[in-house]
């Protein structure tokens, strides 16, 4: 699905506050914004942390922040050779990709790591023009701070110039089972069973709450969505592409004023609208994801007909009537889940797409949920297995009851066979059971 882009060259908007805020749009080689603490500050159009920041905000303030981040990314990330990643995806083969778009191609490749090799995922951005350059520099400066289980792990980065141009490529480590959205679109053969779904919206909001609480400062995702989801060989859940990621308002101010950038369908509203960004935009983007979680849908999915083109239009009716709830629920999932929690995941779906974004849930909430739910499930199947368990020694009791009984029946007919070979033996002498044929019992019995 593409990402949206709306830009002025210049614009203004009125703050929290209600003063003014201006921002200017310049270009940045990739040379200085790798340099980013440099002795001077430049705004950059889309991406940079402090473009589009409050005209009374101290500049001295980002330039720490900067530097922050240059000290840290130094110390964490590797810079590779374009020839080592070249080398890694055996000169960028075809064989090897693994995703594409507008920022460019990703190829599954090898690297050497001391003394072992290490899989990775490869993202080559085009080098024509810049775009996706301020995504690539973002993804640099951000990745090689932020640290934990449920972000995907930036190995580290190429920059340099070859005869055809800036080659930028960054390296993460692989996550063998792909995207959450290639599972709910039906790209793999297998769906995902039910709690495993459950187990992947906790992480992925795990990973949005230690973004939007966690850290000594806020970043704002800005792009939540499946695709952004990524899976490990446990299924457990990453986030990835920080191309768009937003640092948070300043102490004082209750959004950021920025321009609108995102993907149809996921976008909270306030922002389309009017361009400013706070945490509750991404808790409006998780709800939408949800509820693809629940339905296996896209938000927004043309090939559909005109009705249920728009995810939350369509599921409207059915969450409002629980009798209905069954029909949105993803149909690849066969009957295998527990309409509570589907339920309640809606139900906590409906919180974070509440149209006033100071009424939707902070992610650490959202995680305090689904971890109940999860909880809950979990309690019930093991109620539901008992309860199986139980049904299946009753059934072996009434099969071994009905067996006895059968086995009953026949020593009866035997005895009762038996007495009637004494009563002919005692009427015509002792009978000779070497001679005796399956006729004569016929003769017998009907004696």
């Amino acid at each position: 699905m593409k990402c949206f882009h709306f830009t002025n060259g210049e614009r203004r908007d009125d703050d929290a506050g209600g003063g003014s805020v201006i921002s200017r749009v310049s270009r940045v080689s990739w040379a200085r914004s790798l340099s980013v603490a440099s002795s001077s500050t430049n705004d950059t159009r889309r991406f940079d942390f402090d473009s589009d920041c409050p005209s009374s905000r101290d500049l001295s303030d980002s330039l720490g922040f900067y530097e922050f981040l240059s000290q840290r990314r130094g110390n964490d990330l590797r810079v590779f050779t374009f020839a080592e990643l070249k080398s890694a995806t055996r000169g960028f083969n075809r064989g090897l990709l693994i995703g594409e778009g507008g920022f460019g191609c990703v190829y599954r490749g090898v690297v050497k790591d001391l003394n072992d090799k290490m899989h990775v995922a490869i993202k080559q951005l085009n080098r024509q023009g810049l775009q996706g350059h301020k995504e690539w520099i973002n993804e640099v400066n951000l990745l090689g701070v932020v640290k934990h289980p449920n972000l995907v792990k930036l190995v580290g980065y190429c920059a340099e110039d070859d005869e055809r141009g800036m080659q930028r490529l960054l390296v993460y480590e692989l996550m063998h089972n792909k995207s959450l959205d290639d599972h709910l679109l039906a790209r793999i053969p297998t769906p995902l069973p039910w709690m495993t779904r459950l187990k992947i919206a906790l992480d992925a909001a795990r990973g949005l709450a230690y973004l939007h609480e966690q850290m000594d400062f806020q970043l704002i995702f800005r792009d939540f969505k499946a695709s952004n989801v990524l899976l490990d060989e446990d299924f457990n859940a990453k986030l990835s592409d920080f191309g768009l990621a937003r640092q948070g308002p300043p102490e004082g101010f209750g959004h950021v004023s920025t321009t609108v950038v995102g993907t149809v369908g996921y976008a909270a509203p306030e922002y389309v609208h009017t361009g400013r960004l706070t945490a509750k935009s991404d808790v409006w983007s998780f709800g939408v994801v949800l509820y693809e979680i629940i339905t296996g849908r896209r938000a927004l999915e043309r090939n559909l007909p005109r009705g249920e083109q728009k995810l939350l239009e369509w599921v409207r009716p059915y969450v409002s009537d629980w009798k209905k709830f069954h029909l949105i629920v993803d149909p690849r999932l066969d009957g295998q889940y527990c309409m509570k929690s589907a339920q309640k995941l809606a139900g906590l779906a409906n919180k974070c797409l509440r149209k006033q974004p100071k009424s939707r849930p902070k992610m650490s909430d959202v995680v305090e949920i689904l971890e109940n739910i999860i909880n809950e499930t979990l309690t019930q199947d093991e109620d539901d297995t008992e309860v199986i368990n139980e049904t299946e020694e009753v059934e072996d009791e009434t099969a071994g009851e009905a067996e006895t009984k059968q086995g009953n029946n026949y020593l009866k007919k035997v005895i009762d066979f038996r007495d009637i070979v004494n009563l002919r033996n005692r009427s015509i002498g002792k009978l000779d059971w070497r001679n005796w044929r399956p006729g004569l019992v016929r003769k017998l019995v009907t004696a």
